[in-house]
């Protein structure tokens, strides 16, 4: 018990040094994190920037409540588990969460629980349209841009100092975001709800 409160205390401060370093930087307000289960990421969050409203990454408690299902039973089961995640409002979410509770909770009971358990960062999401729901519920875009610059390093296991290991990733992104051409045709709408959302705060900005 010890060396895990210890090894979640060292995380803290690694990840308040991260935001911190970026407030720094001239990051004034974050209004939203999607986050996935970082050991005293939330921690570090709401002491920098405790009004930030957190989003927990649906697809990572996807995999993490549904690995050890069934393969058998895999269809049916996420049939079930998206009206959950994909209700139009967060009252209909919940009555379908418990209706997937009462099904599956006698073969898999750890997987409501979990839901529940993490209900109030999960549900975050609900309140926003469905254009806003999209960006935020999931934290695919950074992870397949991260694999990319694994991709890079994996056919060079042996860099002669950390500046050169640095230069190659620098190049690497350079790369990738040229590729970032696309314009989201309904970014004036998203741009628009979150003024309403957030006015007072994009007022101080």
């Amino acid at each position: 018990m010890f060396l895990t409160k210890k090894s979640n205390h060292l995380w803290q401060i690694f990840w308040l040094s991260i935001l911190n370093g970026l407030k720094n930087r001239g990051v004034e307000d974050i209004l939203i994190a999607c986050v996935d289960g970082l050991t005293g990421f939330l921690q570090a969050i709401e002491a920098v920037f405790p009004q930030t409203e957190i989003q927990q990454c649906i697809i990572h408690q996807i995999r993490n409540t549904t690995k050890f299902v069934s393969y058998k039973e895999i269809k049916p089961f996420m049939a079930d588990l998206k009206r959950v995640y994909a209700a139009p409002t967060e009252e209909v979410a919940l009555a379908e969460l418990d209706s997937f509770d009462e099904k599956w909770s006698g073969k898999y009971p750890k997987i409501a629980k979990s839901w529940k358990d993490n209900w109030a960062n999960l549900s975050t999401y609900f309140k926003y349209p469905e254009a806003v729901r999209r960006l935020i519920y999931t934290m695919n875009t950074i992870e397949g841009f991260n694999r990319q610059l694994r991709k890079v390093t994996k056919s060079k296991t042996v860099f002669p100092s950390d500046d050169s290991l640095l230069k190659m990733l620098y190049l690497a992104m350079i790369d990738i975001t040229k590729k970032w051409t696309g314009h989201r045709q309904d970014w004036g709408q998203i741009h628009s709800q979150l003024e309403i959302f957030f006015e007072e705060r994009l007022e101080r900005l």
